[in-house]
């Protein structure tokens, strides 16, 4: 596989909820993080991580805009689409990947927290309107 085909495989496996499928592209010193946020560092800590997301969530989409590979580092620009039950929320995220020997060594997303924080809170709010505007019952005479 080249390392464009190795991201989109282990974006396709967090679509799928599949963290088996998505660790076997990542290598034992994986470093995982969200900026600012602290990384998550070597395999075991990247899963810890990604099964902690998949507790509380119940969906994730990544939609990727533009992909481009420069040796072992690929970039994404997409849109990622977070779910956790009726809550979803879309951000646009840029991806830093570092692919050496057929597996993923680094991870970096960059987003602006403003943006993510919003869409959050469109988000809450669509919960909160369905559940003030309950779906009418519907009779049979």
């Amino acid at each position: 596989m080249t390392e464009i085909e190795i991201v989109t495989d282990f974006l396709a496996a967090l679509e799928d909820l599949d963290l088996e499928r998505a660790m076997t592209h990542a290598a034992p010193g994986m470093i995982y993080q969200n900026v600012p946020l602290p990384p998550a560092r070597g395999a075991a800590a990247v899963e810890k991580t990604l099964r902690a997301m998949t507790r509380y969530g119940t969906g994730f989409e990544a939609r990727v805009h533009n992909i481009a590979a420069n040796g072992p580092v690929v970039l994404t620009e997409r849109t990622d689409v977070l779910e956790a039950r009726a809550w979803r929320a879309e951000f646009w995220v840029c991806g830093t990947f570092e692919v050496h020997d057929g597996k993923i060594t680094l991870w970096r997303d960059y987003f602006d927290w403003t943006t993510f924080l919003a869409a959050s809170a469109k988000g809450l709010a669509g919960v909160l309107v369905a559940a003030l505007n309950p779906r009418p019952r519907t009779t049979t005479r």
